[in-house]
């Protein structure tokens, strides 16, 4: 994979800026853009709603990209919901399910507040919220979990990889301790899709959920799988046009797919620019990616551990995606972030909307995070090391 050579499909970088923020949202292709610009220029018009050609066209390109998103994670057409992100898709199972007083919801302390507020607004229906809690260095032992799951866990929650320390956890042997007792498991994958391979049956999830913007795509588009056996429990948290079979005015009926969960006009062109995204990440291959990403890690891990008075968090390289959260003695994160956008280097600084996981490590004040996707280079982060070197020597 030659990144120097993508790097030309993201004119934003032509100006020499430097992006490391890529969990929060990344750069968006100029394949992504001009999808999308195609749309409104050449087909502009609503789907499913009518016969006539510039509504068939869309529909069949806004069609497609349930076939790609079904293929890019394992799964059937039918069972892929468009949302317009992943909070919305966790948002739409919490709320969606039936709940009962005792039921007990299993999640991780390291959880973005997208998959740690939806199950806690369930304790007031007498939900029990049971939190595993991670090591120093942000591992999880997947015996913690065995310990917590009962005949009571009506769902385990987690995300595949934390957007805080880059942590890659245990899915695969999660899901198969909530087969094992009869419990659904939801993963929050907005941190993993855009950077590994996805494979729903080796997860054994029952429930998936991603946003396109962390993925190359536009914002206000997201995705949730849903099993196909289980789309009928769920209530959808909204009904309207798209959604329905059948109505009349005793009562409606839901489509028998997961169409069902998208009532309204969603977000068209979006949707269209996210199979233009996945086609754009198949086409580099998740190996190529995994590969550059770790060797970018292994050598930003290296250079801010050999800096007197940084403090990294989180695992090693092999454990991790490019995701690395840090301070500098005596600096408030916000305040490294500021100097390094003066020196065109961009990076996140704060909670990264995971308050108790913060809390949990001692990081009242949050941590500074870079993160890496694959236009980055290997020049680029030898400044962003060059450059915390010398923050670190002339304000520490």
């Amino acid at each position: 994979m030659d990144a120097k050579k993508i790097r030309g499909d993201f004119p934003i970088l032509e100006s020499g800026v430097i992006y490391m923020d890529n969990a929060a949202t990344s750069l968006t292709p100029e394949q992504v853009v001009m999808a999308e610009q195609e749309y409104y220029r050449h087909y502009n018009a609503n789907i499913h709603r009518g016969v006539h050609a510039l509504s068939q066209i869309s529909s069949q390109h806004y069609e497609l990209v349930y076939e790609k998103v079904a293929k890019l994670i394992g799964s059937m057409p039918e069972e892929i919901v468009f949302t317009k992100n992943t909070t919305e898709g966790i948002n739409l199972i919490a709320r969606g399910l039936e709940w009962k007083k005792g039921d007990k919801v299993v999640v991780t302390i390291a959880e973005h507040h997208s998959n740690f507020l939806p199950w806690l607004r369930l304790k007031r229906y007498g939900v029990d919220l049971e939190i595993v809690n991670c090591s120093n260095e942000g591992t999880f032992d997947v015996s913690d979990f065995e310990n917590v799951v009962d005949e009571k866990t009506r769902v385990i929650a987690l995300s595949s990889a934390s957007n805080v320390l880059g942590s890659i956890l245990p899915a695969e042997e999660i899901g198969k301790i909530a087969k094992d007792n009869d419990a659904l498991f939801l993963i929050d994958a907005a941190q993993s899709v855009p950077h590994m391979e996805t494979d729903i049956d080796r997860l054994n999830c029952d429930f998936l959920a991603f946003s396109g913007h962390k993925m190359l795509a536009s914002t206000g588009v997201g995705v949730l799988y849903v099993k196909k056996e289980l789309q009928g429990m769920i209530e959808p948290l909204q009904l309207g046009g798209g959604s329905v079979q059948d109505v009349d005015i005793e009562g409606y009926t839901l489509k028998k797919s997961s169409r069902r969960f998208e009532a309204g006009t969603p977000p068209i062109a979006q949707i269209i620019g996210l199979g233009a995204a996945i086609d754009y990440l198949m086409d580099t291959g998740y190996e190529n990616i995994e590969k550059h990403e770790k060797k970018l890690t292994k050598i930003a891990l290296k250079g801010l551990n050999g800096i007197e008075g940084i403090e990294v968090y989180g695992p090693p390289a092999e454990k991790r995606i490019g995701v690395i959260s840090f301070n500098i003695r005596n600096l408030d994160p916000h305040e490294v972030a500021f100097i390094l956008s003066q020196r065109n280097i961009m990076m996140r600084s704060g909670y990264h909307c995971c308050l108790p996981l913060m809390k949990f490590l001692g990081l009242n004040d949050g941590a500074v995070r870079a993160s890496l996707y694959l236009y980055n280079t290997m020049e680029e982060v030898e400044t962003f090391i060059s450059v915390i070197g010398e923050i670190a020597r002339e304000l520490s």
